[in-house]
């Protein structure tokens, strides 16, 4: 059995990888407990391991409020604990090297939908760069270590995931978990009204978080190169349908306030999902409105335990 280690593992991601994963590896799941920010921490780590394969799901992450008030922090953690896991993996010739990368690497005005060929291409959307442009560098990374280390590795770009275990709070979560958050404390407190940052015209394509584990468990298996794969179902879904949708699975019978002058992100993310089709054998199977409701479920489920 192939024995796997995996960051961030008390993550969103991680928690869902873990279910995927464990039944199949010998899976070895770290979390905030070990800080990848040392380079020491990471050699010893790698070194007393003996893992066949690194997934690489660890990251400094949060929503569009939370990447405009830490900029250099979201930058800096990215990019050290990756380089630094990287170059462990590569020192104790690790076997296999997964890196989950982010699909706010893409520039700003990608073509939809956003071909891999394009990353390169432009700037990100200015809200969350510094993320998008660390993540990116660490996929640039593991290309010149497999040019010159021959390094095994596999670059994955999940499109925006959501699903059971993600974080809900109004400052660092991502658009799913808040806007779920705030129809339930409206809800909660008799509110009448729910606001929204932006116009709601802007789209973006969901993972459910789950389906990511299984593209992750694929790309274990099969061999490809490091060339950046989509991972993603290929639709878009406009801001504004999305509430309709969250607020009406949830029940809530008030109105939405668009704070128009607050920022919309990036205008569309939509992937072209074709390599990783061909590549890993990948299509995302759980459909939008069934994850939704699963997620729901589960946040509700969270709050009648606490």
């Amino acid at each position: 059995m192939k024995k796997v280690l995996l960051t961030g593992a008390t993550g969103f991601l991680g928690k869902n990888l873990t279910k995927v994963l464990s039944s199949q590896y010998d899976l070895h799941g770290i979390g905030s407990n070990f800080d990848l920010r040392s380079q020491e921490i990471c050699n010893k780590l790698i070194r007393d391991g003996g893992f066949d394969i690194v997934v690489h799901a660890a990251g400094s992450v949060g929503g569009i409020l939370a990447n405009r008030e830490n900029p250099g922090k979201f930058m800096y953690e990215n990019l050290i604990m990756g380089a630094n896991i990287i170059e462990a993996s590569r020192i104790y010739s690790v076997g296999k090297f997964i890196l989950l990368g982010t699909v706010c690497a893409y520039p700003k005005f990608t073509p939809v939908p956003f071909e891999e060929k394009r990353i390169w291409s432009g700037y990100p959307e200015e809200t969350n760069a510094p993320y998008g442009i660390a993540k990116k560098t660490l996929m640039k990374l593991l290309e010149t270590y497999h040019e010159q280390y021959k390094m095994n590795c596999v670059n994955l770009i999940p499109v925006n995931m959501y699903g059971p275990h993600d974080h809900f709070n109004l400052t660092s979560s991502h658009v799913i978990p808040a806007l779920i958050l705030k129809f339930y404390n409206a809800m909660k407190n008799g509110d009448r009204e729910v606001r929204v940052w932006g116009t709601g015209e802007a789209s973006r394509e969901f993972l459910f978080a789950l389906d990511c584990a299984e593209a992750v468990r694929l790309a274990i298996e099969k061999d490809v190169d490091p060339e950046p794969i989509n991972v993603g179902t290929g639709k878009e879904i406009k801001i504004k349908d999305l509430v309709t949708e969250i607020g009406e699975q949830m029940g809530y019978e008030g109105r939405i306030v668009w704070e128009s002058d607050k920022p919309d992100g990036q205008p569309r993310r939509c992937l072209d999902t074709t390599r990783a089709k061909a590549r890993l054998g990948f299509e995302a199977k759980t459909d939008f409105q069934t994850g939704l409701k699963q997620t729901i479920e589960w946040f509700l489920g969270e709050q009648k335990c606490t």
